[in-house]
């Protein structure tokens, strides 16, 4: 035979040296949830191993980041005080808001992304106003545009609005602009699904919707060609970088989007994914550190530029890549 595959996997050697696909370690994106109170660092049930942390406690947290190499956060805000028109959400001195101010000033270079969307801050749990028993597109848009605003005030290095409303990134595009913050980039959440993945989430941030489910705003599972569609509507709106999201479920979409976009693209590794990888580990029944691995690779391979990912901090800790 000419052709023998096998003479370039005999050995740890030769097999790295003709890997197609790597993890960036700097592309990892660890995402962190933030509570009111001080001493608290609270372990989600539903996700072994994360955490919602008080403004004092995530503060010794990242303190840690720089010498395992973790160079980014995704910030969630979880607050005492919710109503209908989730104030507490543009409030300069929010939960997140003075979060960001504290972690910049404790880890200056680290790199802090924050999430934009009202579903933690609203009294019924959905992404915006209610009007006529739905979320009403329009009237939302202003509220998020004054969340990310506020959020840029207070330092964060980039907004990621996950509302899926139609026409947020540009009128957060326009809110920053006018309010001096031009060069603060967004990361939508593009390509959004209405997933059953997303449950152990729900449950830290304590935003699961009071009644109905989100399917008038987050896409149907079952839709590829509309995925393309939101993709590009946010390019057009100004989004510096786009988002797949669940990721391991929808590889397909990922890899859809890195083959046409003009911009980064990243994909969120959601908490039932990371949920299934620890309770699976748990029972013994995989090799926790192969299958971690295993799954980030395959999001690199697939097109991913950056993977925001619960795995982030033990990955690193564990030098997988």
């Amino acid at each position: 035979m000419l052709n023998r595959p096998r003479r370039l996997r005999q050995n740890e050697a030769i097999r790295n040296m003709v890997a197609e696909t790597a993890v960036n370690p700097d592309a990892l994106v660890y995402p962190m949830f933030v509570v009111e109170g001080s001493g608290i660092r609270e372990e989600i049930p539903s996700m072994p191993g994360q955490f919602r942390f008080s403004i004092d406690e995530i503060i010794k947290e990242v303190g840690t980041f720089e010498a395992i190499g973790l160079k980014s956060v995704l910030l969630f805000g979880i607050p005492d005080s919710k109503d209908e028109m989730a104030t507490s959400a543009y409030d300069d001195d929010g939960i997140v808001q003075r979060a960001v101010r504290a972690i910049k000033a404790k880890a200056p270079s680290l790199y802090v992304v924050t999430d934009v969307c009202l579903c933690e801050y609203m009294s019924h749990g959905h992404c915006g106003i209610i009007k006529n028993g739905d979320v009403d597109n329009d009237s939302t848009l202003e509220l998020l545009a004054k969340t990310a605003v506020s959020h840029a005030r207070a330092g964060a290095d980039m907004v990621a609005p996950s509302d899926m409303m139609d026409g947020r990134v540009a009128a957060i595009r326009k809110a920053l602009d006018e309010n001096g913050f031009q060069n603060t980039p967004i990361m939508a959440y593009s390509a959004k699904f209405a997933s059953a993945y997303y449950g152990p989430f729900r449950d830290a941030a304590d935003s699961a919707p009071h009644f109905g489910n989100r399917k008038t705003y987050q896409m149907d599972v079952r839709n590829a060609r509309e995925a393309q569609h939101e993709v590009d509507l946010d390019i057009e709106e100004g989004a510096d970088i786009v988002m797949v999201k669940p990721g391991l479920a929808f590889l397909d979409i990922l890899r859809q989007t890195a083959e046409t976009s003009p911009v980064p693209v990243a994909v969120y590794n959601v908490s039932g994914e990371y949920s299934m990888v620890k309770a699976a580990a748990k029972m013994g029944w995989i090799d926790e550190d192969a299958i971690i691995r295993e799954n980030l690779l395959a999001f690199r391979r697939a097109g991913a530029d950056i993977i925001i990912t619960y795995h982030a901090k033990e990955a690193l800790e564990k030098h997988l890549f």
